[in-house]
């Protein structure tokens, strides 16, 4: 009987270590520019995940330029019939904050659609770079999945970092596309421009950043030009903005990013040059959030409102001398109502962007025939 009982025992060892030792499927990667990239303003970037044109280097602040480079918002889209999920891409700087996951900054989230415009999260890369040379991340996002149809996916790319290229992963030997073109419709467009708390800071993954959320519940394709630190309203932001093809909204959120006298002073002229090249195109106007401390320190109190009230001057004359196609949304309840909607005090955690989020849809959802 002992004897019987050593040999299942070194039996199941063997088939154990068979089992350890056979080899993974293989993989194909297929690089993301043959798929679909959504949520991308500009053709003629420098690199094909950066977010403004090569044209417009010379013209904007070298810490704008470098914030372009975060590849906040874009997606890729496809459809496969793979049994795994997978990617490998490379960073371009590797960053890390203090108070934001490296999930959001740099890691990647996978969607899957499930009809009636719903799409689910399916899982997150945590992102760990190969070496400090290559900064590769590579990942297996979901595998067993059914193989007997099509799926339709959708990846977010990081939100604080650049990418300098991007392969999604499947089974050799699976069919995949560049998938429906009426999931996250490529016929609707939301141009939007801001701050840091636009860029996505500080999410705790990709698709979490509210232009993400709002692109998801309005099944439309949202341009992320927020820049951390540098939505300044830069003429030539708005003049670069106006270029942009077949766009359906402008959403303009700069005051975090702004001083009192910028306010005043600025907001007329980038929503003139909007108005101007493009007046069909309805503008949402945002004020800035009014942060939870601002409750308790006396200056920030003061100063936060006055700086809305300088925008919402600027919006009153506009309206004034053309009502049509301009809407103001103001800060009520804009991160919550509990003041629990951010990392800092200021930037936003997932609960503040939903919130952002559900503020802003009833006013964009008319605006896109939603």
């Amino acid at each position: 009987m002992k004897k019987l009982f050593l040999c299942i025992v070194a039996m199941l060892s063997c088939a154990a270590g068979f089992a350890a030792d056979a080899p993974e499927k293989p993989w194909r990667e297929v690089n993301a520019t043959d798929l679909r990239i959504i949520n991308k303003g500009f053709d003629d970037s420098e690199r094909t995940f950066s977010r403004l044109p090569i044209w417009l280097k010379d013209s904007v602040r070298p810490d704008l330029w470098s914030r372009q480079q975060c590849s906040t918002g874009i997606g890729i889209r496809f459809a496969t019939n793979s049994s795994r999920i997978g990617a490998r891409y490379s960073l371009l700087w590797d960053t890390h904050m203090p108070h934001m996951a490296d999930t959001g900054l740099k890691g990647s989230d996978l969607y899957i659609f499930e009809g009636d415009s719903v799409w689910r999260h399916v899982n997150t890369n945590r992102p760990r770079v190969n070496n400090k040379e290559e900064k590769v991340c590579e990942t297996t996002y979901v595998s067993n999945l059914d193989t007997t149809r099509m799926h339709e996916y959708m990846i977010y790319l990081p939100l604080y970092d650049g990418v300098m290229d991007f392969n999604v992963k499947i089974d050799d030997g699976a069919t995949i596309t560049s998938g429906d073109p009426s999931n996250i419709d490529r016929s609707k467009r939301i141009v939007a421009y801001g701050t840091s708390i636009l860029q996505g800071g500080c999410a705790s993954r990709t698709g979490m950043a509210s232009t993400n959320i709002l692109s998801r519940m309005l099944n439309c394709e949202i341009i992320n030009l927020g820049f951390s630190g540098e939505g300044k309203m830069d003429s030539c932001m708005a003049r670069a903005m106006a270029k942009i093809p077949d766009v359906d909204v402008f959403l303009i959120d700069p005051v975090p990013n702004c001083t009192e006298m910028m306010c005043d002073t600025l907001t007329y002229g980038f929503v003139k040059i909007l108005r101007d090249a493009r007046p069909d195109v309805p503008i949402v106007m945002v004020e800035g959030p009014i942060y939870p401390y601002a409750r308790y320190d006396s200056f920030f109190g003061k100063y936060l409102p006055a700086k809305n009230a300088a925008y919402r001057r600027n919006y009153d004359r506009l309206k004034a001398e053309n009502p049509a196609n301009l809407y103001y949304v103001d800060s009520v309840n804009l991160d919550g109502v509990e003041d629990d909607g951010t990392v800092d005090g200021i930037h936003l955690t997932d609960l503040g962007f939903k919130y952002y989020a559900e503020k802003l849809y009833p006013v964009l959802a008319p605006l896109l025939g939603r």
